[in-house]
């Protein structure tokens, strides 16, 4: 395979992004499990909930992240440095006004803290814990329109490298600082310094790759301004609502709740999250070629790219989906114990997230590639607004589940048909589009009858230790990995 190919740079990208993210994940968990052994369900809460409360604070980004990389594309392609170092320096002030407007807002909602954290004992130093969240999120800002050059120019294993060697040092660090001082507040700090250690590591390496970028350039006109921030207003449209969409389950469930049931979530949201940064990795990986394709190629060779990428998005969300409902709980109850294990009703209203994130996510990387925000921002602002109603409502009536459920159902009410529909008439042509869904119905039928029959068949195993769970996951693995090849390997490999 050509090094100068679009295809080497997507299995480059996804190759150390696998590696670093596998890592991450395994250091995760044992940190996870000393915070928690350490720490307890409060401290537990506390954490979920102020990470939460800090994604909503991200929306002071304005959307930019998803913009610069985007504008990136086209200069790179046409080796253009000296618009590549005009935008570089525009978007570096920018974000240094961003973080100290994080820092302003952040300190300014310190007063509503007591309206949404519920906890039956008092926490010492919140407030302080609180900052230090703050203080995390505005230092994500610095050196970060770096980072996106190397990502707009299909490098972005270089970030998957440096992302590793700062998160490993940083996890063990706090996995020390728990066994010896049992301190949040230095478990705290040595986050933020993880995240000062992996921008510095990924702007030296930027100055280095990008010589001739990484220096004052021209000034931006009036014009090419105007079109940045017009492209930035509707991302951050488009960003403010899916934060609200999906950084509100956690306050509204601390509200409607209690804080350490937060706490209980965000186990399962670790291991989501995780299966996610893995997925998101092969496909996100070819997020810059797609905009490549975009930018150069036709409508016939866009809509065989992402039917591609539509066969691997389905055959990894029926895999996963089935091992996570049949597995999940089973595998909370040996990591930390049973009392951490929610029921079935409230583990479905999860996984059932799960999969609409999983099915659409060839839509979401084409929309990342595409930029169109302009056209799908107002179904998301819908979507946002719908899901706190829904989650108040269905929370009252129905507690977790109702909260988790109604974030479900918001989907599938706004955005979930609709940003396929303007995707396909943009960029892909309208006859995919029926396709596209009857292809999901398809798949959403073949994980419900395949998660019956294998939960069935593994139901006389009964897990009460590792050695149980791996035997099960390796028959679940095995059965749900036969089905999901039977029905789509064959497709799979009609593709070159």
């Amino acid at each position: 395979m050509r090094k100068d190919t679009r295809l080497y740079n997507v299995f480059r990208n996804i190759q150390y992004g696998l590696i670093s993210q596998a890592l991450a994940i395994i250091f995760s968990f044992i940190n996870r499990t000393l915070f928690i052994k350490v720490l307890g369900t409060n401290y537990l809460g506390i954490n979920g909930l102020f990470t939460d409360v800090l994604t909503m604070l991200s929306l002071a980004d304005l959307g930019l992240s998803t913009a610069m990389v985007y504008s990136f594309y086209k200069p790179l392609a046409e080796k253009n440095y000296e618009k590549l170092s005009s935008l570089t320096f525009f978007y570096k002030k920018i974000y240094e006004y961003i973080a100290v407007i994080v820092i302003v807002i952040g300190i300014a909602l310190i007063p509503f803290l007591k309206y949404i954290v519920n906890l039956d004992s008092n926490i010492p130093y919140l407030k302080v814990y609180y900052l230090l969240f703050v203080f995390n999120t505005a230092a994500s800002y610095l050196y970060i329109y770096k980072s996106s050059i190397i990502s707009a120019d299909q490098k972005n294993y270089i970030i998957s490298i440096y992302q590793s060697i700062s998160k490993m040092i940083i996890l063990l660090l706090q996995c020390v600082i728990l066994i010896i001082f049992k301190r949040y507040f230095l478990y705290l700090i040595l986050q933020i310094v993880g995240t000062l250690l992996n921008n510095i590591l990924v702007s030296r390496k930027a100055d280095k790759l990008y010589p001739r970028i990484i220096k004052n350039g021209p000034r931006l006109n009036s014009n090419e301004k105007k079109d940045i921030f017009e492209n930035i207003k509707s991302v951050f449209l488009y960003k403010a609502s899916s934060v609200l969409l999906n950084g509100t389950d956690n306050t509204i469930l601390s509200i409607l709740v209690g804080t350490v049931w937060v706490g209980l979530y965000s186990n399962y949201t670790m291991v989501i999250n995780g299966l996610n940064s893995v997925t998101s990795i092969i496909f996100n990986s070819t997020v810059a070629s797609i905009g490549n394709i975009v930018v150069t190629e036709s409508e016939k060779k866009r809509r065989e790219v992402f039917n591609k990428i539509q066969l691997l998005s389905l055959t990894i969300t029926t895999i996963t989906t089935v091992c996570l409902y049949i597995l999940f709980n089973d595998f909370i109850g040996v990591w930390v114990g049973r009392k951490y294990i929610l029921n079935n009703i409230i583990l479905l209203s999860i996984i059932t997230n799960y999969y609409l994130a999983g099915v659409l996510q060839p839509i979401w990387i084409y929309r990342q590639a595409t930029g169109i925000y302009k056209q799908t921002k107002y179904i998301m602002l819908i979507c946002a607004i719908v899901n706190i109603v829904l989650s108040v409502f269905m929370g009252i009536h129905w507690g977790m589940a109702g909260i988790f459920f109604a974030s479900a159902l918001s989907r599938l009410l706004t955005y979930f048909w609709y940003e396929p529909k303007v995707l396909f008439e943009s960029y892909l042509g309208r006859r995919g589009e029926k396709v596209f869904f009857i292809q999901i119905l398809f798949n959403i039928i073949l994980v419900i009858i395949s998660t019956y029959i294998i939960n069935m068949f593994v139901g006389a195993i009964v897990v009460n230790d590792f050695k149980t769970l791996v035997l099960k996951g390796i028959v679940v693995g095995i059965f749900s990995s036969l089905i999901s090849l039977i029905v789509y390997g064959r497709k799979l490999l009609k593709f070159r």
